[in-house]
């Protein structure tokens, strides 16, 4: 028999309606009962529970105290000693049968209370179903086993919560592709205020991006950010020291709020966000239209400020946007200049002293190549980091432009690499008066010839010279005019020439005369090059002789191949002689033998070996029969 719970409010309601109003008639069973909706009997057994606890007719109202209602209901529940029906103590027996039901065994999963209660009814166990998940709930392990603690909320201004939570499709008008939306959703812990950033990727820049739009509409910043475990935002995940990326701490110093990660799929860590996400894909995004992501940006913030903000909540009972304006928003911190997103990232100083970031070219000091340096850069600089040390910094440069810094090129390489003409002069002025003032007066012109000719012939010359003994006749050499050489001055000399003669022209109008270059000189350095190129020659020979040789070895080849060709077709030829005698030969017989048929009354058995006409089984016709040729008359004879 079913068990039914006996209420108190019930009790105490036949109780107070059977002590009655003072000066009117007490009213009977029948009447308890039809106003308090219970058997006559039941209102009989309370009453009679309460007369046994000292209650009177004559007492008032006052007198239905909690004891007293206590012990009548003590004395009209059925007796349980255990606290349990008899249905619980049925499933005592099955309760092993039920645990393995509930955890599964082997391949089978577990089993759900509706299964199990067929399958113990098929085994004459039939029980409610609300006892037997009872039951299964307390005895079986069955349900969750955890426990939810609400957290109190903090202190307001102090928390906020960041999730992405994908929204749907919107067609690009740029591209004319549907992509994919995301919203960056932010949501204040004290006031559940909540801001909607709405974009297409989950990069960095979306996420700083979307905090900046943040701040712009809560109107400060809050002080501890608790995000979900973005790649962005944490570059190595960890429930007690999460590692947060470099571009994330750099933003996170430059606007002053802490960061306090969630951990791995723990969405109960931000349980505020978490429920947004939903409520922002129904209400918000669900059905409906826009044209590109600007106005779908737009009309979030109208729908966070007057449909999100101005709803009652259910857990706070009150509107967020109001919570938020006078409790949170003047505890907040001020919102910070407008962040300038940079790039971080890790190069190697190649052995041109320069490194390459953001496809431009910066100088590093030497003592770097070959090493790889950290480098943080911004629209306006770019800093390079070896092992947190600040290593150089230059101005930001566009694609394909160069910073390089003197002070990091080789000394000997300076004037040439920065095409320094005051440099170059001061080097060979190093070397003698007399061969500054020659360098001085050569590169004194626009110098059209610097590229063509790869370098300055009298500053090219001050570098060798030094190492050179006789100082001071290279300085006289310099001062006569013919000291750096004999090629040299005249290579100058012409190129002079030709400069003045080209300026001359276009002064008059006229054309520029052509001066052949002089022949070259051959000079003593210039023996190892001859050298080189005798070593070439032999080499050269040596390889045309093995081509020699492999050309021979083909051409014996291909007469050996012709040969056999040539034996080939003779031996086509007399396949095909013989071919033409054979068919002659039988068709010679065949005549022969259609002549003796036609003259033979009886066909002669074949003394030697049989004819190849008659094995094949070729009658002879004779009249209007036919005679078998000998071979079948020799096969029947014999059968």
């Amino acid at each position: 028999m079913a068990f039914r719970e006996v209420n108190v409010n019930e009790v105490k309601e036949v109780l107070r309606i059977w002590l009655g109003v003072p000066g009117s008639r007490p009213p009977g069973l029948r009447t308890i009962a039809a106003h308090c909706g219970v058997d006559r009997k039941t209102a009989r057994r309370y009453i009679e529970a309460a007369q046994a606890a000292g209650l009177q007719r004559g007492d008032g109202v006052d007198a239905l105290d909690d004891g007293l209602i206590g012990a009548v209901i003590e004395a009209v529940r059925p007796a349980r000693p255990s606290g349990h029906g008899a249905a619980w103590d049925q499933l005592l027996g099955f309760e092993d049968q039920i645990t393995a039901w509930v955890a599964g065994e082997g391949a089978h999963p577990p089993l759900t209370i509706t299964k199990i209660e067929t399958l113990l009814a098929r085994q004459g166990c039939v029980v409610p179903y609300r006892t037997l998940h009872r039951f299964a709930t307390e005895r079986c392990g069955f349900g969750r086993k955890d426990t939810t603690v609400r957290i109190v909320d903090g202190d307001p201004g102090s928390e906020c919560q960041i999730d992405f939570g994908y929204l749907g499709y919107l067609t690009d008008p740029e591209t004319g592709r549907r992509r994919k939306v995301h919203a960056l959703i932010f949501t204040a812990v004290y006031s559940r205020h909540m801001f909607v950033w709405v974009t297409y990727s989950q990069t960095l820049a979306a996420v700083i991006a979307g905090c900046e739009a943040a701040w712009t509409f809560f109107g400060g910043v809050f002080r501890v950010l608790i995000p979900d475990n973005l790649r962005p935002v944490v570059a190595d995940a960890d429930a007690v020291n999460p590692r947060l990326s470099q571009g994330w701490l750099d933003y996170a110093q430059h606007t002053g709020f802490v960061t306090d990660p969630a951990r791995i799929r723990s969405p109960k860590d931000k349980p505020r966000v978490e429920r947004a996400v939903q409520y922002v894909r129904g209400n918000y995004w669900a059905g409906e239209e826009f044209a590109d992501l600007a106005e779908a940006q737009q009309r979030a913030e109208a729908w966070c400020r007057d449909t999100a903000g101005m709803r009652t909540h259910g857990t706070t009972a009150a509107r967020p946007l109001e919570v938020f304006d006078a409790d949170e928003a003047p505890m907040l911190l001020p919102v910070p200049p407008v962040y300038d997103v940079p790039i971080f990232k890790q190069v190697k100083v190649h052995r041109d002293f320069h490194a390459e970031v953001a496809r431009a070219l910066y100088s590093i000091p030497g003592q770097w190549i070959g090493s790889v340096l950290e480098v943080r850069a911004d629209s306006a600089l770019v800093k390079f980091y070896a092992r947190g040390n600040l290593v150089k910094v230059h101005p930001r440069q566009p694609a394909g432009g160069r910073s390089t810094d003197p002070e990091d090129l080789p000394t000997e390489k300076v004037g040439y690499a920065m095409r320094d003409l005051d440099r170059l002069i001061g080097t060979c002025a190093g070397h003698g008066r007399c061969v500054g003032i020659y360098a001085e007066r050569l590169l004194d012109d626009p110098l059209p010839w610097i590229e063509d000719a790869g370098g300055l012939p009298a500053a090219r010359a001050g570098p060798p010279l030094r190492a050179r003994p006789g100082r001071s006749c290279v300085q006289h050499g310099a001062g006569s005019g013919c000291g750096v050489g004999e090629q040299d001055r005249l290579d100058a000399r012409t190129r002079h020439r030709d400069h003045h003669a080209a300026a001359a022209g276009r002064r008059i109008g006229g054309t520029v005369p052509f001066h052949p270059r002089p022949r070259r000189v051959r000079h003593r350095q210039d023996r190892p090059r001859h050298i080189w190129d005798h070593r070439r020659h032999y080499r050269d020979r040596g390889c045309h002789r093995k081509d020699h040789r492999r050309h021979c070895r083909d051409r014996r080849r291909h007469r050996e191949d012709r040969r056999r060709h040539r034996e080939d077709r003779r031996r086509h030829r007399e396949d095909r002689r013989r071919h033409r005698e054979d068919r002659a030969s039988d068709g010679d017989r065949r005549r022969q033998h259609r002549h003796e048929g036609d003259t033979m009354t009886t066909p002669p058995t074949p003394a030697g070996p049989v004819d190849p006409i008659g094995a094949f089984g070729w009658s002879h016709a004779r009249g209007n029969e036919v005679v078998p040729s000998p071979w079948q008359a020799t096969v029947n004879s014999s059968a």
